[in-house]
């Protein structure tokens, strides 16, 4: 069993409570340790835009607003023998059991995995139904 180190839970500070009850399970479920990236939770318009000026997101702030804006967004990086990794076969496994544990729940999330034209390996959104 894995836990969030006190760097990632403070960048999960804010977000959605589901999403803190999913990454809990998931820490449970996977066999691949992970951690919340930097900017990967609550993000202001500021840090939005941020990230947008650089190509890291598509999304603005402003007009074009993020999930991540919302509290309903997270990234995380697969953390394997000692070092961040964003491995797409790494960020696969920790998907699956992100997934699984939000079924579990009950609650719907989206991983950007699973985009048709654009794959986004690190971010799950929560959706609402």
């Amino acid at each position: 069993m894995f836990k969030l180190s006190n760097t990632s839970k403070k960048r999960l500070e804010g977000v959605d409570h589901r999403i803190i009850e999913i990454v809990d399970l998931a820490l449970n479920i996977t066999k691949i340790d992970f951690g919340v990236s930097e900017y990967g939770g609550l993000r202001t318009v500021k840090q939005q835009k941020f990230l947008f000026d650089r190509g890291l997101s598509k999304c603005d702030g402003t007009k074009n607003k993020s999930y991540h804006q919302s509290g309903k967004a997270f990234d995380v990086y697969a953390y394997v023998d000692g070092k961040a990794s964003w491995s797409r076969a790494f960020l696969t496994q920790v998907a699956a059991a992100m997934l699984q544990a939000a079924s579990v729940l009950g609650y719907k999330l989206e991983w950007g995995g699973h985009w048709g034209s654009w794959q986004d390996y690190p971010h799950f959104e929560l959706k609402e139904g």
